[in-house]
């Protein structure tokens, strides 16, 4: 009796010791967290349908893309649902879209690692006498600001127009976190656009565009810029770089 009674005694403390510890209600989860993990990335709404998007990365295959001036696709990966340059082949692993376009808007989601260097082309050609995308498309430049193990000019900086024109307001997110970037092209007018920010705007083909190539990097390059239409193209510059939801529309 005496062994029951005492067992009675430690059975009550348990029970009057477990009510401060009751668990939270589930009206007290991280709803940050549970949306976070609700996004359905790389996929249409039906609003961006009708809007005319259609998707470039469908999060599990890149039949959409090939390596320039090649077929086949090489030094890349699609990781957890996302196009990944694996950083092993360097430019010659840049990729580019089969399809061309003229009047659009690209969106793109991306995240570099660090130290890393890459770049989103348009109106890039393919060309006898050309041997990379850079050497005839635009760039908005995506780099690690902080990171990078050089000294970097205005014009290198996340979301300028390479060796063009700076984005001195650009504030990428943290290095392994994503941005979205966006371009606009239309009739010959860019807008280079961040996390929702206008960075920069500029005109094709104009006088001051002309000047700007002759005196700059692609003095030697007179296809640079010139193209009406072309491929959109991503980079490998030799590091990591991951991208996702990239969709486009025609204007």
């Amino acid at each position: 009796m005496k062994n029951q009674f005492l067992l009675g005694l430690l059975i009550l403390a348990g029970l009057f010791s477990s009510c401060g510890n009751i668990a939270e209600p589930a009206d007290s989860v991280d709803t940050a967290s549970v949306e976070a993990a609700d996004i359905q990335h790389n996929t249409l709404s039906e609003a961006e349908k009708a809007a005319g998007w259609t998707l470039l990365f469908d999060g599990q295959s890149m039949d959409q893309w090939r390596l320039y001036k090649r077929d086949s696709l090489a030094g890349w990966a699609i990781v957890d649902g996302q196009m990944q340059a694996l950083g092993k082949e360097g430019l010659s692993a840049d990729i580019i879209t089969k399809d061309t376009y003229e009047n659009f808007e690209l969106s793109v989601d991306w995240k570099i690692s660090e130290a890393g260097n890459s770049g989103i082309f348009f109106n890039v050609v393919e060309a006898e006498n050309l041997n990379g995308v850079s050497q005839s498309g635009p760039e908005y430049q995506l780099i690690d600001d902080e990171g990078f193990p050089a000294d970097l000019a205005d014009w290198q900086m996340t979301g300028a127009n390479y060796a063009m024109h700076p984005a001195p307001t650009a504030k990428p997110n943290p290095v392994g976190t994503y941005n979205t970037s966006k371009i606009k092209v239309n009739n010959g007018q860019v807008e280079h656009w961040l996390n929702g920010e206008k960075l920069l705007e500029y005109e094709l083909w104009t006088d001051e565009w002309l000047e700007l190539t002759k005196q700059g990097k692609w003095k030697d390059y007179p296809m640079y810029g010139q193209a009406k239409s072309g491929h959109i193209a991503l980079q490998d510059h030799g590091n990591q770089i991951w991208f996702r939801n990239i969709k486009i529309r025609t204007l």
